[in-house]
């Protein structure tokens, strides 16, 4: 993903990111997760901190801020991600704002090795506590990753602003929430005698096996999608493009596209997986 390219003649500090945000028409009280590029934006007078304070100041203090802090692992190293984790110390990988976002002291960070999210405000405890420790869903990343008690299921309860500065929908971590229902729905549709084998041969933390996995220029496409119908809003934040939709909205929009068309969207590893735990012939 190319982040958009910032005009450094452009500057805007912590009460210009404020009024931008509601300008764009996201209100005090709400709580708001946003994906970043810092370089996107110009010359921030005060830095990532800036960006933070702004974000803060826009929603007031009711409100809530949240980032993704995911990590990363170099080739080989996987099996040494749970192990070395550490809510305090992991960095993010996912920009530098989050990486200072996640280390402010009035910041809490959700528990889990891979894709953590931190948040600041009224309703950062109850965003980030018990990430994953009940309603465990299968995936790649582990069972806790995208749990019904995750920080990425409240944000689509809560039906949150879910926002991109600089960004787009090539960067959603929510993609991955999305994926994980598909294969959950699939499993609740399918008669109760074939549902453990199936799930058995979905993929999980270091086990191959198959997964919907949406791609890249996909997400593009639901962005498209989601945009004509009136469901993305925008701004601008400094020279860069601020996107925002609501979560829960997303959610529920991508999950009926894919399920409209899987043959559009899913692997055909996957679809022959579907087609067997409903009973039918491969095709």
């Amino acid at each position: 993903m190319i982040p958009e390219v910032g005009d450094p003649a452009v500057r805007v500090g912590r009460d210009d990111i404020a009024a931008a945000v509601r300008a764009a028409g996201i209100a005090a009280g709400e709580t708001l997760l946003f994906h970043s590029a810092l370089s996107s934006l110009g010359t921030v007078e005060g830095g990532p901190e800036a960006v933070i304070d702004g974000l803060l100041q826009a929603v007031g203090p009711s409100g809530t801020v949240a980032v993704p802090t995911l990590c990363n692992w170099q080739p080989g190293e996987q099996h040494l991600v749970f192990p070395r984790w550490d809510p305090a110390e992991t960095p993010s990988y996912v920009g530098r704002i989050t990486e200072v976002f996640r280390q402010r002291p009035d910041a809490l960070r959700s528990d889990h090795a891979t894709h953590s999210v931190a948040a600041i405000g009224a309703g950062a405890a109850a965003l980030t506590a018990h990430h994953g420790e009940a309603g465990p869903r299968l995936g790649p990343f582990g069972p806790r990753a995208f749990a019904a008690t995750s920080p990425w299921q409240r944000l689509v309860d809560q039906n949150a602003v879910y926002a991109f500065i600089g960004v787009d929908f090539k960067v959603a971590t929510m993609v991955h929430l999305v994926e994980s229902l598909i294969v959950e729905r699939a499993l609740a549709r399918a008669p109760e005698a074939r549902r453990e084998h199936a799930a058995l041969e979905v993929i999980g933390w270091m086990t191959p096996g198959v997964w919907p996995q949406i791609r890249i220029d996909d997400r593009e496409v639901f962005q498209h999608e989601l945009a004509t119908k009136g469901l993305v809003q925008s701004g601008k934040i400094g020279s860069a493009t601020l996107l925002w939709t609501r979560a829960g909205t997303m959610v529920e929009h991508w999950l009926a596209l894919l399920e409209a068309e899987p043959a559009r969207w899913f692997p055909a590893e996957y679809l022959a997986w579907e087609r067997l735990l409903n009973g039918e012939h491969p095709a």
